[in-house]
């Protein structure tokens, strides 16, 4: 397997540095929506919401599929789907330490 380059992994990563990132994920874990469907779901700001998709496909986390006049947003495949289940299955169990994490560096 080809090592990654670390700006490029740092950039990966940068999709899931934002609530509004990771809840829109989420939305589409199981199934394409429109931005409209994404808004709706979210309780959200259509601009706000068009941004985060933009970071999000930039980041090759979610693929764009035109049809008509409406774009429908999924996860780019079964990969990113197994990555949401595996933040939450480690999240389980350091749940009670990032919580009380302080230490966050920028």
């Amino acid at each position: 397997m080809q090592k990654v380059d670390m700006d490029t992994k740092v950039k990966f990563l940068h999709g899931f540095a934002h609530k509004i990132r990771i809840q829109i994920l989420e939305c589409i874990k199981e199934e394409e929506k429109t931005v409209s469907q994404i808004v709706k779901d979210l309780n959200g700001n259509q601009s706000s919401i068009s941004q985060h998709l933009a970071c999000l496909k930039g980041c090759g986390l979610i693929r764009g599929r035109q049809e008509g006049k409406y774009m429908y947003y999924s996860l780019r495949n079964q990969q990113v789907r197994d990555l949401l289940s595996m933040f939450d299955a480690v999240l389980e169990d350091v749940e009670n330490d990032v919580e009380s994490c302080e230490n966050h560096i920028d």
